[in-house]
């Protein structure tokens, strides 16, 4: 088991990342080299011996090796990403870069997403060399940069240009799952992620004739692109339901006492309660318009006007995504992927999955842990490139009235340091027989 300097590590490098400001606001805008080099440092007192990859000054990913004691197994990736979201100083309780430790509580940005993961990969990581311990399989260890954005500096560049860091790892695990979900009725649920929607980051632009503010003007690019755009927001995509979600949606509802009759989904929703928070957002695709930007003065029609949309696909729901995109935008306004990525699908039956389970039971044995689909992303979707199948595996116990989603680049994001603890200790329970 972890040992106690463990469990002071995983605080003290939770606080000091957080504290180095790898803000990532988009268009190669972000330099994560200083977290890079702190978690390097760390990783070489453990006597690993890691390398610093960049493709781009100062977007700086670290991979590390740990030889297991099973020369014929296959090798485990360990990833976490160092970039984060950007952060308003001025909405905050706590500056968003102080790291302040607080009644038990770590502030600041990162918190959940994901430094604390990178906080407890470290400690675990040293506390293993002190204690002479070995997995039973290889583990690759990768702090990545950029995947708050397109991960083109980051796992992108990793699984393009150095896959044989990689070389036999068939398996990985990173953020969002197996935290403490709290139903309000007293269960504790673990969901652990075996699936992601893929993203489809989405430019819509609608030409017209330019012209001045006063006249008709039949061709008016702002009129075609809202309309478009409210098409896209008032659809309503068709159930479709992934093996992932099929098994999530049967567990919540044997834990329940429910019949899971998939004919009437919103009504099985709406009997899970708040449980149904866990898989709503992953039994269709959607596309939500997110920005517009059309005109420069009042009284002048532009030529052009331009809107984006955040698309996420279902595993398997591409073809249908991109033909109702088709549809919805119209004769009138085209539209093109800025940012593409594939829908993700792992097995709920997989031994490793049993062993993520069985970690958790461990520490939480009061806890039920269910499979569920990420409605959002992660670097496994780059890796996957390399026929790694990923999990989100990221255990905190958290306490009632922590609102664990809300956190991801949220106001206020911060972890108990109890929470921090539990991590480690199933973690390095995991990875012991992973």
């Amino acid at each position: 088991m972890a040992d106690a300097q463990a469990l002071e590590e995983v605080v003290e490098f939770t606080s000091g990342l957080i504290r180095i400001d790898t803000t990532n606001r988009g268009g190669g805008d972000c330099r994560e080299r200083p977290a890079a080099e702190y978690a390097a440092e760390r990783l070489a007192g453990a006597g690993l011996e890691p390398l610093m990859l960049e493709r781009t000054g100062g977007r700086t990913n670290v991979v590390a090796r740990i030889e297991g004691t099973d020369p014929g197994a296959d090798a485990l990736l360990v990833h976490g990403h160092l970039d984060v979201v950007p952060a308003e100083a001025a909405e905050w309780s706590v500056h968003p870069f102080s790291g302040e430790i607080r009644d038990g509580v770590v502030w600041g940005r990162g918190a959940v997403d994901m430094k604390n993961m990178d906080a407890m990969i470290l400690a675990v990581v040293r506390s293993w060399a002190r204690e002479g311990v070995r997995p039973r399989r290889d583990l690759v260890i990768a702090f990545t940069a950029d995947e708050e954005a397109s991960a083109e500096d980051g796992s992108g560049f990793l699984a393009d240009e150095h896959a044989e860091l990689f070389e036999g790892c068939t398996e990985g695990i990173s953020e969002s799952g197996a935290f403490t979900f709290h139903d309000g009725a007293g269960r504790q649920i673990y969901p652990i992620a075996a699936g992601e929607r893929g993203t489809g980051w989405l430019r819509l632009t609608a030409r017209g004739r330019a012209g001045h503010g006063s006249k008709v003007n039949n061709e008016n690019a702002v009129t075609r692109l809202a309309a478009a755009v409210t098409r896209i927001g008032e659809h309503e995509w068709p159930l479709r339901l992934t093996p992932t979600v099929h098994a999530a949606l049967t567990e919540l509802a044997a834990l329940y006492g429910i019949d899971a009759d998939f004919r009437d989904m919103d009504r099985l929703l709406e009997k899970l309660g708040p449980a149904a928070e866990l898989v709503e957002a992953t039994v269709r695709n959607s596309a939500n318009p997110t920005m517009l930007d059309a005109g420069y003065k009042v009284n002048v029609v532009p030529g052009e006007a331009v809107a984006h949309v955040d698309g996420r696909y279902l595993p398997g729901g591409e073809a249908e995504f991109t033909a109702t995109l088709d549809r919805l935008t119209g004769p009138d306004v085209d539209w093109e992927f800025e940012h593409r990525e594939v829908a993700l699908q792992a097995p709920v039956d997989a031994p490793l999955f049993g062993r993520m389970r069985d970690a958790v039971k461990e520490f939480a044995p009061e806890g039920h842990v269910v499979p569920y689909c990420m409605s959002g992303g992660t670097d496994a979707k780059q890796f996957s490139r390399l026929g790694i199948t990923g999990y989100g595996f990221a255990p905190l116990k958290l306490p009632e009235g922590l609102d664990y989603q809300a956190l991801f680049h949220g106001v206020d994001e911060r972890v108990p340091v109890e929470a921090l603890h539990f991590g480690v200790r199933v973690l390095d329970r995991f990875l012991r027989t992973a």
